[in-house]
């Protein structure tokens, strides 16, 4: 979970193989998470750690957009509401932090060095931060505008751009400097009425809508399998030979009124392991004593809490749909939409573009800033998760959208509804999962009407195209996809995209709100009591 160190660029001979000749590169979507931060909370104070880290010089240049009512055009009514000619001009200052101090009286924190500048909040991205996610975007850049030739050199809007983030401050900043470094701006070209580059969007989502990590504040029945895996882990691993060891490493610092490491102690197994990385990825004013970092002890907190965290996605479907459904059924329906628009070419089925429409079919390439959770998710989620590590900071997945190169549109069918399968347990659980036949025949193209219910015309939409994963630039393989027909011949790793589909369409929801207030008070596990093993269609 601490650093990522970035695997080398691909040799020619390995991009060759990545990229074959007989296949054309048509979307790219990268979800990444933020780079290196402060610990969510102050631990370990007893063993020297300062709470309020120096690592944060940006909080000496923060600004603010502020309307100038003294100002030749201020409105004549403060209560209406303001044009866009509203004088608007931006505020400069400067942030300290203020903490408790002795009686409780308000003091200004500080550093370990005493600083009281460039002093960091729980959870900030730190200056390291900021250098891994630019780092990034440099890498980024060299792929897929400089080897690739995917992205132009420079860019005049970024209307084909998706570019979204948590509301999250260190994951929105991570995008943007990672945006940045992809397209630094001496490669944005001015708008010749304006004189400037226009605005880039990004979307973010409220709390309640927000589906770029696990839910649970906003799912209840999220929140309860949650806690019931949780529990199950610590049922697991807190009498264990692993947990002993962890208690030989940690005990003597862990606080009187919970002596013990366990996967639920205070505080909670996962929380040392984040406060042992974020230590680790940083300088030595903030170092823990070098016992916290005994290599098979962070080898052992990773597993035990990658198996907490994640297991509930690869062993549930119900608890990958409210976790990740959501998010994974976005990213289908952007990849599917820009297949019609290419077997349309003539007749696009979507002219607007990522800002207005973020299902556009005009979408070329998306940057998405979330956290560990999204992106540990979403591979369990599809089977391809390694159930004993923990995404280091500025980890990226990277899923790819090819098109065969000898792909033509298919040749005129006549279309035939598929008869929907017979309603199992899942469906009688989850009417609002099931979509009916004539509201699906109304729908607007393909986009996400579940597998079952495409007629043949379009399941030929999407012949001839491929879904390739890549976590931290390594290739990733989801179980599903090895099967006869699911992927491109001699390279399991390329599903097609009918298969990726059907395989996250068995964990789509059609109504997440709804079906987060359902099955409240029931079993965390189906009724048959065997995994739902993720992955497969």
């Amino acid at each position: 979970m601490t650093s990522l160190t970035p695997r080398p660029p691909y040799t020619d001979h390995e991009l060759k193989k990545l990229y074959p000749p007989g296949l054309q590169l048509q979307q790219v979507q990268i979800l990444m998470r933020h780079g290196e931060r402060t610990p969510v909370t102050a631990r370990f104070q007893n063993a020297g750690l300062r709470p309020f880290w120096p690592y944060c010089a940006s909080v000496r240049q923060m600004k603010s957009i502020m309307l100038d009512l003294n100002g030749e055009n201020r409105p004549k009514d403060p209560a209406m509401p303001t044009s866009g000619n509203a004088p608007w001009h931006t505020v400069e200052w400067k942030r300290r932090l203020e903490t408790f101090g002795p009686n409780d009286e308000p003091v200004v924190a500080k550093g370990p060095g005493h600083e009281i500048d460039d002093v960091c909040d729980f959870g900030a991205l730190t200056d390291l931060g900021r250098q891994s996610t630019s780092r990034l975007g440099v890498r980024l850049r060299k792929l897929y505008v400089d080897r690739l030739g995917f992205l132009p050199e420079t860019i005049s809007s970024t209307d084909d751009f998706y570019l979204r983030s948590t509301n999250v401050p260190r994951a929105l900043e991570s995008m943007h400097q990672t945006f940045q470094a992809l397209y630094p701006p001496s490669t944005r070209e001015a708008d010749p009425e304006t004189g400037k580059f226009p605005v880039p969007t990004v979307l973010t989502r409220g709390p309640g809508d927000e589906t770029l990590y696990p839910n649970d504040g906003n799912c209840r029945r999220f929140a309860a399998l949650s806690r019931a895996f949780a529990q199950r882990a610590a049922d697991r691993w807190n009498a264990t030979e692993d947990m002993e060891y962890l208690n030989k490493v940690y005990g003597k610092w862990m606080p009187a009124n919970s002596p013990r490491v366990a996967v639920d102690s205070r505080p909670r197994l996962s929380g040392i392991m984040d406060t042992v990385n974020a230590s680790l990825a940083h300088g030595p004013k903030t170092r823990l004593p070098e016992e916290f970092y005994d290599y098979k002890a962070r080898e052992i907190l990773e597993r035990i809490a990658s198996d907490e965290w994640f297991a509930g996605f690869n062993e549930s479907r119900e608890y990958r749909m409210l976790g990740m459904g959501g998010l994974l059924g976005d990213i289908v329906e952007r990849m599917v939409s820009r297949a019609e628009r290419t077997k349309n070419s003539s007749n696009p089925v979507n002219t607007k573009s990522a800002t207005s429409d973020p299902s556009a079919s005009d979408i070329k390439f998306g940057l998405s800033g979330c956290h560990d959770t999204t992106l540990a998710g979403m591979l369990a989620s599809l089977g391809a998760h390694d159930s004993e590590s923990w995404p280091p900071f500025t980890s990226h997945i990277a899923i790819e959208l090819f098109r065969k190169a000898d792909s033509n549109s298919p040749s005129d069918q006549i279309s035939a509804a598929v008869t929907p399968a017979k309603r199992g347990w899942w469906e009688s659980m989850f009417p609002g999962s099931a979509v009916s036949s004539s509201n699906q025949q109304q729908a607007s193209g393909i986009r996400r009407k579940p597998s079952e219910y495409l007629t043949s015309s379009e399941r030929s939409k999407l012949d001839g195209y491929y879904v390739r994963m890549r976590y931290n630039d390594e290739p990733v393989t989801i179980p599903g996809c090895k099967a006869p027909g699911n992927h491109l011949e001699g390279d399991e790793s390329f599903c097609t995209l009918t298969a990726f589909k059907s395989i996250v369409d068995k964990f789509t929801p059609q109504d997440w709100k709804q079906q987060c207030r359902m099955n409240l008070g029931q079993p965390a596990t189906p009724p048959s009591g065997e995994p739902e093993w993720a992955g497969h269609p």
